[in-house]
């Protein structure tokens, strides 16, 4: 007996073998192509639903390899579904492709402007994007050549930064067939923890008043502006009495052209964030209570329009497990001496590093964490078993938003991160085809996990994609 169950663990592990070592050929087959794909995307810098040349590079390399593509989908001209293959598993490997405003730079490791571009990828979703096609085709070539049942699909979502594209997606149903949804993220460290995130909700709160002249004939005039930074100060008062845990921060996006003419319209734009959904919806109620205040208070009159909203992630240990045993004997991110040098001067202009070069190397240990940013990757994960994983694609201590993350992106520090990505997805969905069981199990902790008498609501409610909200 002891034989037989040494042959068929053999035999077993011999498999396995195969199968990974077919990956990593075929990961390597592709990897130049996907590799100019990151950085066409790093170049190009569209931001949320403004992101057509990206989104059509993206769906032309998957139709090339044989993916059938389905274009506009959520009503939304830069989010696409790429897809091979019938039947279950269905596992949905997520992609994003939006840069930020405000965050020009070059590859250099000094602070400069980069041509002309008023945005950048701070936030490495050129990687992401092309990172999670590469390991679709992988995947699919890994399928057909091992005549391996089920689907793959690559899901397109633009706007993640903001624009909730993931949400109109999930709320359109494309979502409802899918048994396994898997994504990474770039990262200054690498690892595969169960991680929740905060729930957030925005709007832009738009002030209407009365122009005049601001010397002659003040007393005519009613200043939008004195509505947002009255809203501004009892919004700041009322951090006091909010949950720590919470988050609320704004900009003015309009203000004024001039000091001496009293502005009739202004503008300030508030993100609302918790851990929990239900305590963002009640502080974002009280942020349009002190919006209403501001305006009675000054004599002008109030609007808003909800942007976006998402729910915190909800993880899953199932499949997170599998993706940190893929992560962990991968191993982290080595430099070369070049690297090791650029590296060296990304960090000295950080303010207060919170990691050290080399630490990129070491995979975090397996435990429960919560981010304080939010995704819309969180309501896929409500309503599907979904697994990710945060790789060293940064210099240590590069914070995500930030010029150093552009500009490490816009490296081989980045695209190395991106094939570690690559690897760990596409070993986790072959586990995964190869013991349709991981799915069943996954789905089954994700119905005890949202409970009996969960119904998906979107924090943003029915309002159409807002596909113009970085004009």
């Amino acid at each position: 007996m002891k034989k037989i169950i040494f042959l068929l663990t053999f035999v077993i592990s011999s498999h396995l073998w195969a199968s990974n070592h077919s990956l990593d050929s075929t990961i390597d087959k592709h990897q130049s192509e996907f590799e100019n794909v990151a950085m066409t995307i790093w170049d190009l810098a569209e931001v949320g639903y403004q992101e057509y040349e990206s989104s059509k590079l993206l769906q032309n390399s998957l139709k090339d390899h044989g993916f059938r593509i389905q274009t506009n989908v959520a009503d939304i001209p830069t989010a696409f579904i790429a897809e091979y293959g019938s039947g279950s598993p269905v596992i949905a490997i997520l992609g994003e492709f939006d840069a930020l405003p405000g965050v020009a730079q070059s590859a250099s490791p000094f602070k400069e402007p980069y041509k002309d571009n008023q945005a950048g990828h701070a936030c490495g979703h050129h990687l992401f994007g092309a990172g999670s096609a590469w390991s679709s085709v992988v995947i699919k070539d890994w399928m057909k050549a091992n005549n391996i049942k089920g689907t793959i699909r690559f899901y397109g979502t633009p706007a993640e930064e903001g624009g909730s594209g993931k949400v109109y997606m999930t709320r359109a149903g494309l979502f409802n067939d899918v048994d396994v949804a898997l994504h990474w993220h770039p990262g200054s460290v690498s690892h595969a923890r169960p991680r929740t995130s905060n729930s957030n909700k925005s709007a832009r709160f738009t002030f209407d008043g009365i122009s005049a002249h601001a010397a002659a004939a003040p007393e005519q005039g009613r200043s939008a502006l004195d509505g947002v930074e009255s809203m501004n100060m009892m919004v700041n008062l009322m951090r006091e009495h909010i949950p720590q845990e919470s988050r609320i921060h704004y900009v003015i996006t309009k203000g004024g052209q001039a000091p001496n003419v009293i502005p009739d319209e202004a503008q300030v734009y508030y993100y609302v964030r918790h851990p929990k959904r239900e305590i963002v919806g009640e502080l974002f109620e009280r942020v349009v209570k002190a919006a209403e205040g501001a305006a009675m208070g000054t004599g002008t009159t109030v609007s808003y329009e909800v942007m976006h909203g998402n729910f915190p992630l909800m993880p899953n240990d199932t499949l997170q497990r599998i993706m940190h045993d893929k992560l962990t004997k991968r191993g982290g991110i080595k430099y070369s001496s070049t690297e090791t040098e650029y590296a060296k001067q990304i960090h000295q202009t950080f303010l207060n590093p919170t990691a050290k070069i080399g630490d990129q190397e070491n995979i975090l240990s397996y435990k429960a964490t919560h981010g304080y940013g939010s995704t819309d990757v969180g309501d896929v994960s409500w309503l599907v078993p979904t697994g990710g994983a945060r790789i060293a694609s940064w210099v240590p201590g590069t914070s995500a938003h930030s010029w150093q993350a552009v500009a490490s992106g816009g490296t081989t520090i980045g695209l190395k991160g991106t094939k570690l990505a690559v690897q760990v997805l596409s070993e986790t969905a072959q586990e995964i085809y190869l013991d349709p069981k991981i799915a069943h199990r996954a789905k089954e902790e994700l119905l005890i996990n949202v409970g009996e008498d969960f119904e998906y609501v979107p924090l943003l409610g029915d309002r159409e994609p807002p596909l113009d909200y970085r004009n």
